[in-house]
């Protein structure tokens, strides 16, 4: 299924499609402030932001509950702010401060908020599916009507756990929705240069699992196909999966010359932008007007400016702290304090 960035005046509510626009916004802002931070030294480390693919974040965050579970990648920024982690949280965390959402243990690639039922951040490829598997897995030997929803990227189609994984929901029929969020390059290999197959919903469906293929830079398609394949999930349909075709438009990670694209492809995606798709719909329906506009990029703006503040503030762990977490401290020797282990 494929979406179109048309929005008819009768199919879109002003306000939910306002409200699509600054859940992208956020991102936006929130990812441009993070290259500015890194450029200036404050966030160190590896950093991959996710601009240009904002649509497939909003898109399908829009479909969940509170109790539902996520998991995703070391791209993972948008997922966790839009799932609802403060956004200082997470820039504190990127800081590597104790006000952070791991308390400055984690880092941009491994952002994780159990109040939210946000598991992750995991900066090993593919090494969210199962995961995924068992979180659904668990939910459904309890008897809980929820969902697990994985974010993943093409790369993650070559590795091992992507079969194993897929294959384990479609056997045991978990409650797991698998989104692909296929940006056509694995770090710096392109898709065709990987893959025999290029078309990975059909991969998918070969594990007897309903798979779609969306346009990942139409926000309207991707919330809608989401809301239809989360509905079907947590119905008892089994697992369902999500290719979500979108494109970034920096490079893989800041440490990235991106010598392995063309320049001409890259503008031609930046015309596929999502957020100005949406905002030039919208503002060709009357739906949107530059008032509305300048008020949504306050509200963007204003967020990041004092999850910058926030983070500044911040303090980093004592050292006496270190060590916490490290060993257990169940059964520690009164003697020397170390931990007896399990």
């Amino acid at each position: 299924m494929t979406g179109s960035a048309d929005v008819p005046g009768s199919h879109l509510d002003p306000a939910h499609g306002r409200h699509l626009l600054l859940q992208m916004l956020r991102v936006r802002r929130l990812e441009e402030k993070c290259v500015e931070l890194y450029s200036a030294a404050k966030i160190r480390g590896f950093l991959h932001v996710y601009i240009g693919e904002e649509a497939v974040a909003a898109g399908v965050l829009e479909s969940l509950a509170p109790e539902d579970a996520v998991v995703a990648t070391y791209r993972e920024h948008g997922h966790a702010l839009l799932r609802g982690v403060p956004a200082g949280a997470i820039l504190a965390e990127m800081y590597g401060f104790v006000e952070g959402c791991c308390i400055g243990r984690g880092g941009s690639m491994h952002l994780f908020d159990a109040a939210t039922r946000f598991f992750g951040g995991n900066a090993i490829v593919a090494g969210g599916l199962p995961l995924a598997v068992g979180l659904a897995l668990a939910d459904k030997m309890a008897g809980r009507s929820r969902v697990t929803v994985c974010f993943f990227g093409e790369g993650a189609v070559a590795e091992g756990e992507f079969h194993e994984s897929l294959n384990l929901a479609a056997l045991w029929q978990l409650p797991v929705l698998f989104c692909c969020e296929n940006n056509l390059y694995a770090m710096g290999t392109a898709l065709g240069r990987s893959e025999s197959q290029t078309d990975i919903a059909l991969k998918a469906a070969a594990y007897e699992i309903a798979a779609w293929a969306v346009d990942g830079m139409d926000v309207l398609a991707v919330e809608e196909t989401a809301r239809r394949a989360v509905d079907a999930v947590r119905s008892g349909g089994g697992p369902h999966f999500l290719e979500l075709r979108t494109y970034r438009f920096r490079a893989h990670s800041m440490f990235d010359p991106e010598r392995y694209r063309d320049k001409a492809e890259v503008a031609r995606w930046l015309e596929r932008d999502p957020i100005v798709l949406l905002r030039a719909a919208m503002e060709a329906a009357g739906q949107l007007s530059a008032q509305d506009w300048e008020q949504l990029e306050a509200d963007a703006d204003a967020e990041v400016a004092a999850a910058v503040e926030f983070a500044e503030a911040g303090s980093p762990e004592p050292l006496e702290d270190l060590t916490r977490f490290v060993y257990s401290e169940r059964g520690a020797s009164p003697e020397t304090g170390a931990g007896g282990g399990e």
